[in-house]
C-alpha cells in the first residue's frame, strides 16, 4: 500500500502529526512518534490522554509524516483506528525511544501511567 517513498518517511526519525476528532466535531492534533507494522500505522501514547478519549468515540483519524530534513518531503494518510491494546505497549514505547532518542527504554514513563497502542489502518494515502 505504502510506496518505498512514503515507507522511508515513517522509517526515518521523522515525527507524525496525529490529528483526531473532538465531541464537538473539531479538529485535535498531537505530534507522535510512529512506526510501521505492515501497512499498518503504529502510534504509542497514555491512557487518558485526549487522543486516546478521542478516537475511542471517534475513530477516524489523520496523519502526516513529513522528512525532518526537507518537510516538503510527506506523506498524508487518513485512516481508522482499529486497535487499541495494552499488550506490547511498554515495549513499543522502548523501540519508539530506540528510534527517537537512542534510548533503549522511554526515558519518561510514570509508575502509573498505561500505554496504550493505537493500530492504525490507512484508507487513503497523498504525498
Amino acid at each position: 500500500m505504502f510506496t518505498g517513498e512514503q515507507r522511508a518517511l515513517f522509517e526515518g526519525r521523522n515525527f507524525g502529526h496525529l490529528a483526531t476528532i473532538m465531541p464537538d466535531g473539531s479538529p485535535q492534533v498531537s505530534p507522535v512518534w510512529v512506526a510501521l507494522d505492515g501497512d499498518d500505522i503504529v502510534v504509542n501514547t497514555a491512557e487518558g490522554r485526549l487522543k486516546t478519549r478521542n478516537v475511542r468515540r471517534e475513530p477516524r483519524v489523520a496523519i502526516s509524516v513529513a522528512d525532518q530534513q526537507d518537510p516538503y518531503s510527506k506523506v498524508v494518510v487518513r485512516g481508522v483506528v482499529v486497535e487499541m491494546t495494552h499488550e506490547g505497549a511498554d515495549e513499543s514505547i522502548d523501540r519508539l525511544a530506540q528510534k527517537y532518542l537512542g534510548q533503549d527504554r522511554y526515558p519518561w514513563r510514570s509508575p502509573d501511567e498505561h500505554r496504550v497502542v493505537l493500530r492504525i489502518r490507512p484508507q487513503h494515502i497523498a504525498m
